[in-house]
């Protein structure tokens, strides 16, 4: 039922955050990125996020495609394909094109589906005084 994709190449991979590694502030890259410690702030990258077992990310997450292993404390939005792992847990809200979650998954917040393309900050409709 839940396929797991092995997606990244050592040659596609522009980033490693390695099991030892606590990064605290704004990360962002444009290729794709592997977490398998700590992150706290924001992570955004155009390409593919892969989250392992063991990284903990307290930020909020932006991606073009991810596959979800560990835990995210923040908001997700993901442009296409979002993969929950089995032992995936989010607590924030998940914007994406594409959900699968595999049973065992753990999620708290609410997802948000689209077939538009997303768009990583929405223009802010403007309210008129009357």
């Amino acid at each position: 039922m839940f396929k797991e994709e092995k997606r990244n190449s050592s040659d596609s991979i522009e980033t490693v955050i390695g099991p030892s590694v606590k990064v605290e502030g704004d990360f962002s890259g444009q290729g794709d990125i592997v977490v398998e410690g700590i992150v706290l702030g924001s992570l955004k990258t155009k390409g593919h996020l892969q989250v392992g077992n063991e990284a903990k990310i307290t930020a909020d997450v932006e991606a073009g495609s991810a596959n979800i292993s560990g835990e995210i404390s923040g908001n997700i939005i993901v442009t296409s394909d979002l993969d929950l792992a089995t032992t995936a847990k989010i607590k924030g809200d998940i914007t994406t094109g594409s959900l699968t979650v595999a049973k065992g998954a753990k999620l708290n917040g609410k997802v948000s589906m689209s077939s538009e393309p997303i768009l990583a900050e929405k223009p802010k409709e403007k309210v008129e005084d009357k």
